[in-house]
């Protein structure tokens, strides 16, 4: 299967010097830059993460959606950086304002305005509860098969799509890929999650996730750097991805969620060879 292995640029604002010690001496050495993003409704705080700088609409679109609080780009208006120029922390808000006639209400999934704390390594934090999920997860069908020489060719894109870790070592990635192998979208991310919400928010943007995606094939695969926890396979069912393959382990509850939600998970994933814990009947195996 051919795959696209041409190296990603770093995006702007994404790395930052610091001076370290090493080997009896001063150097300056890249680091990845963190630092907080507010993710408000029509004016209005909603969440807050903290993520490193870089498709930061792509980012608020993808959360909103995996959250249930948006339905598609329909809902939406325009996406902005808030402030201005030179204020304290201009560029680390989003404003996420409703599409003319519509009326993006997040009380209709959080149950009640609140501030929704959510870090990078949050996962499940600043959600109501893990049942309440778990009631309105999204249920996959059978679908087609997917060939395990996909997972093989979309880890392969993995690493050639991280040019801030190549700098740094200090990020986390994910990337969509379709059937054909080509990639759809990615990103790296100082959170797993965070990445995961920017590939989608992308997808979502260019019409190939959504309810009326029409732009080409959907996704077929979600490949992670790290594990693979429960809200990774969380979002993944919420966009309708059949496969999520990481380089380590799942959780549990990613185990349990993936079974549940029809979700064919993989981990240690090296070249063909992965332990599959959830649905490997749509890689053609037969198991969990």
């Amino acid at each position: 299967m051919e795959t696209s292995l041409r190296r990603a640029a770093a995006p702007a604002g994404a790395v930052a010097e610091r001076t370290v010690l090493r080997n009896g001496g001063t150097v300056r050495d890249a680091v990845a830059v963190e630092e907080p993003l507010e993710i408000r409704v029509d004016g209005d705080r909603l969440a807050t993460t903290m993520r490193t700088p870089g498709a930061d609409g792509d980012l608020a679109l993808g959360f909103l959606f995996a959250e249930g609080i948006i339905s598609g780009v329909e809902d939406v208006g325009t996406v902005i950086h808030c402030g201005r120029p030179g204020e304290e922390g201009y560029g680390n808000v989003m404003d996420v304002r409703s599409a003319a006639g519509m009326r993006i209400d997040p009380e209709r999934i959080l149950e009640g305005r609140r501030f929704v704390p959510v870090s990078a390594a949050c996962g499940v934090c600043g959600r109501l509860s893990i049942d309440h999920l778990m009631e309105r997860i999204r249920t996959l069908p059978a679908g087609e098969p997917v060939a395990p020489a996909l997972v093989a060719a979309g880890m392969e894109i993995l690493a050639r799509s991280q040019p801030v870790f190549e700098r740094t070592g200090g990020l986390h990635a994910a990337v969509l890929v379709g059937r054909d192998g080509a990639p759809i979208a990615s990103a790296e991310d100082v959170g797993r999650h965070n990445a995961v919400d920017k590939v989608v928010g992308a997808a979502l943007r260019a019409g190939r996730v959504g309810p009326r995606a029409a732009a080409g094939p959907a996704p077929a695969l979600l490949a992670v750097s790290g594990r693979a926890g429960f809200e990774i396979v969380q979002k993944a069912a919420a966009a309708g991805v059949p496969v999520i393959a990481s380089v380590s382990a799942p959780s549990s509850l990613a185990v349990d969620l993936a079974r549940a939600a029809g979700v064919t998970l993989c981990g240690f994933v090296r070249g063909e060879r992965m332990n599959v814990y959830a649905n490997g009947e749509r890689l053609g195996l037969t198991g969990p």
